[in-house]
C-alpha cells in the first residue's frame, strides 16, 4: 500500500476505531459499487465520527459514497469515483420521540421496519411504503425519495420530513428545517436533500412527521382488463368523496404473481378509518365499480405486503419509474405494452403503479441490455411527448453506461442543480458523478 493510502487508512482508524475501518479484500469485493472497488469501508458509530471522516476525504481528495442497505446502489449513472463507502447501518438511534406532536427524530440508519416496530405500541405509523421498505433505511429511502401506494394518500417523504441533520462535504454538520410540524423556519432545506442521493450532504438525523394509525383498513382489487376501464374507474374515484389509502394499478402478470390463479388486472384499493366508515366508504367504492361494469373483490390481509416484495426487483431485473398524467393513464400503459412487445417480446414484465397521480413502476427480467436501452428510450421519448419522463430506477451498469438512467433535463433546472452542487460539494466529495447530468 502506497504510505499516502496507508497514512489516510491510520487517520481512519484514529477517527472511527480498528473495528470500524475495513479494508481486507473481502470487506471492499462486497463494498464494490458499480465496478469500482473502495479503498476503505467505514462504519462510523456517531456523528462526530461521520463529520470527521468526511472532513479527512474532503481534504485527501477521496471520493466518499454514503450507504444504507445498498438497495438503492443502481440509481443513477456510475460514481466516476469510488475511494470510501460509508456504513451507516449503525446510525440507528431513537433520539427524540414526542407522541403527542406525532413527531419523531431518529438517526438515517434506523431501517423502516425497525421504526415501525418503535411506533406500534403508540397506534402510530410513517405512512411510505416504497418496495421492500421494511429493510430499507429512513435516510436511504429520504435520499432517493423512494414512495409506494401510500403516496396517493399521505404523500412523499418531502411532505413527511420536517427537518434534517446532515454532514456537508466539508465535515460541518449542519441542521435545517424544524422539529415542530407547524414551523416553516429553514423548509427548503430538508427538501434539498430529499431525492439528492446525498449528492449535498450526507444525512445523519432525520425528524419525521407521524399519523395515527387508522383503526380499521380493508382493500378491495376491481378487475379491469382494459387500461381505459381502469382510467375511467381511477377518474370516477377522484371525483368522489371517498378517501382511499391507496389506489394501484397492477397488470395481469404483477397481478398474478400477488393473487395467484385469482388475480387478474386492475385497481386494488385500500381505505382506512374508523370501522363503520370503512364499511361505508366500501359501498360506495362498489357502487362506482358498478357504474364501470365491474366488480370488487376483497384482499386478503398482508397483501400490501405482499406488493412490496412483489415489486422489488429480482438480481438482474430493471425497473423504470415512469411518470404519466392521471389522465394518460391508459395511453400510457397501452403504450408501453406496444413498446415492451415490439422491442423485448419475450421478457417478464411486471407493472404497478399510483392510478391517481400517473406514476407507473416497470419491472423487467428476461431482457437483454440493447433490449432494455430501446425499451427506455421508447418509453421516454413517448411519455416525453405528454410531459413525462421515464428514469432507470435500478439496472446493470451497463445499461446505465448505454442509456442516460435520468433522461433529459431541461436546462434552466439542470444549471439550477449545478449550481446547488458548486455551492454545496465544489469538490465533488459525495457520490461524484451519480446525479443528474454526471453531477
Amino acid at each position: 500500500m502506497p504510505v499516502a493510502a496507508r497514512s489516510i487508512g491510520e487517520a481512519l482508524v484514529t477517527i472511527a476505531g480498528r473495528d470500524r475501518v475495513r479494508d481486507d479484500i473481502g470487506s471492499l469485493d462486497a463494498a464494490i459499487v458499480d465496478g469500482l472497488r473502495p479503498r476503505w469501508v467505514v462504519g462510523p458509530a456517531s456523528i462526530d465520527e461521520l463529520s470527521r471522516v468526511i472532513a479527512l476525504a474532503q481534504d485527501a481528495g477521496l471520493a466518499v459514497v454514503p450507504r444504507g442497505t445498498g438497495s438503492s446502489l443502481e440509481l443513477g449513472h456510475p460514481p466516476s469515483r469510488v475511494d470510501v463507502v460509508l456504513d451507516l447501518a449503525d446510525l440507528d438511534r431513537v433520539i427524540e420521540y414526542n407522541p403527542d406532536d406525532l413527531t419523531i427524530t431518529v438517526q438515517a440508519g434506523m431501517a423502516a421496519g425497525t421504526l415501525a416496530a418503535l411506533l406500534a405500541p403508540h397506534r402510530q405509523w410513517l405512512p411510505i411504503d416504497p418496495p421492500g421498505i421494511a429493510a430499507r433505511t429512513l435516510g436511504g429511502v429520504t435520499a432517493t425519495n423512494a414512495s409506494g401506494p401510500l403516496r396517493a394518500r399521505f404523500g412523499g417523504l418531502r411532505d413527511l420530513l420536517l427537518g434534517v441533520r446532515f454532514v456537508q462535504p466539508d465535515g460541518v454538520v449542519t441542521w435545517g428545517g424544524s422539529k415542530v410540524v407547524k414551523s416553516v423556519s429553514g423548509y427548503d432545506v430538508p427538501k434539498l436533500m430529499v431525492g439528492a442521493l446525498g449528492t449535498l450532504g450526507v444525512l445523519a438525523e432525520l425528524t419525521l412527521r407521524l399519523h395515527p394509525l387508522p383503526d380499521s383498513e380493508r382493500s378491495w382489487l376491481v378487475p379491469l382488463d382494459r387500461p381505459q376501464a381502469a382510467q375511467d374507474f381511477v377518474a370516477r374515484l377522484i371525483d368522489s368523496p371517498l378517501q382511499p389509502s391507496r389506489v394501484e394499478l397492477f397488470n395481469d402478470n404483477a397481478a398474478r404473481r400477488l393473487l395467484a390463479e385469482s388475480g387478474s388486472a386492475g385497481v386494488a384499493v385500500s381505505i382506512g378509518s374508523v370501522a363503520d366508515a370503512v364499511r361505508d366508504q366500501g359501498e360506495r367504492l362498489g357502487a362506482l365499480a358498478k357504474a364501470v361494469d365491474a366488480g370488487v373483490v376483497p384482499l386478503p390481509e398482508g397483501f400490501w405486503s405482499k406488493v412490496s416484495s412483489a415489486m422489488e426487483p429480482p438480481p438482474g431485473w430493471t425497473a423504470l419509474h415512469v411518470t404519466s398524467l392521471a389522465g394518460h393513464l391508459a395511453d400510457t400503459v397501452d403504450a408501453i405494452g406496444d413498446i415492451v412487445r415490439t422491442a423485448a417480446s419475450n421478457a417478464d414484465v411486471r407493472l404497478s403503479g399510483c392510478a391517481s397521480f400517473g406514476t407507473l413502476r416497470l419491472l423487467m427480467g428476461g431482457a437483454s441490455v440493447a433490449e432494455m436501452a430501446a425499451v427506455t428510450t421508447r418509453v421516454r421519448a413517448w411519455v416525453g411527448d405528454v410531459g413525462g419522463s421515464a428514469v432507470i430506477a435500478r439496472g446493470p451498469v451497463e445499461l446505465r453506461r448505454t442509456v442516460d438512467p435520468w433522461g433529459p433535463v431541461e436546462p434552466g433546472a439542470l444549471g439550477l442543480m449545478r449550481a446547488l452542487r458548486n455551492e454545496f460539494d465544489p469538490k465533488r466529495v459525495l457520490n461524484p458523478g451519480r446525479y443528474v447530468g454526471g453531477l
